[in-house]
C-alpha cells in the first residue's frame, strides 16, 4: 500500500476496531460541484439509469432536484396537516416525503438511515418491552390529544356521539 493513500485511523477505546473517517482535503472534483458541500448525492452511485442520465446534465439535475425538494416538502406538509385527522395520514406521509428527499439529499438519507436503525433496534427488543414502549407511546399521544382538546376544544366536524363521549371528560 502506498504511503500517499490516507487510511482511516482506528478510534481508541471503542471496543472492536472502529474506523474514523479520514481527515484532510475534500475529494477532488470540479470547483463548485455538489461534492464540495456534501448535501447532494453523487450521480456515480445511482442504481437507476434514467436518474443517472438526468444527473449528467447540470440543467436537468437542478430542475430534477428542485422538483424532488418541492414534492418532498408537499408530502411532509400534507403529513403535518393530516396528522390530527382520523385515518392514516401524518406519519406515513412525513416518512414518504423524507424518503423522496433522501433520493437526492445526503442529510435526508442520514435521517432515514438513523430512523431505520432505531426501528431495527426496536424490533430486536423482547415482546414485553415492545408492548411497554408501545403503551407508553400511546399514552403520550393520548395526553397530547387530551391537551389539544383542553386548549382548542372538540372539532365541530366530529359526530354527535363523539361529542357526547368527549363532554364526559374532565375539563372539556
Amino acid at each position: 500500500m502506498s504511503p500517499d493513500v490516507e487510511q482511516p485511523a482506528p478510534v481508541v477505546g471503542a471496543g472492536p476496531q472502529v474506523l474514523a473517517p479520514p481527515t484532510g482535503p475534500p475529494a477532488p472534483g470540479p470547483a463548485g460541484s455538489h461534492r464540495d458541500h456534501h448535501l447532494l448525492r453523487d450521480p456515480e452511485h445511482d442504481r437507476w439509469r434514467w436518474r443517472a442520465r438526468i444527473r449528467r446534465s447540470p440543467t436537468q439535475r437542478r430542475l430534477y432536484r428542485g422538483v424532488v425538494a418541492i414534492v418532498g416538502l408537499l408530502l411532509i406538509a400534507l403529513g403535518c396537516v393530516s396528522g390530527p385527522l382520523p385515518g392514516p395520514g401524518g406519519i406515513p406521509l412525513v416518512l414518504l416525503g423524507l424518503a423522496v428527499w433522501s433520493s437526492e439529499f445526503v442529510w435526508a438519507q442520514r435521517v432515514m438511515t438513523w430512523f431505520k436503525a432505531q426501528l431495527h433496534r426496536f424490533q430486536a427488543w423482547s415482546r414485553p418491552r415492545q408492548a411497554l414502549a408501545l403503551a407508553a407511546f400511546l399514552a403520550v399521544c393520548g395526553l397530547c390529544g387530551y391537551g389539544y382538546l383542553l386548549v382548542l376544544g372538540a372539532p365541530r366536524w366530529l359526530p354527535d356521539q363523539v361529542h357526547t363521549v368527549l363532554d364526559r371528560l374532565p375539563g372539556l
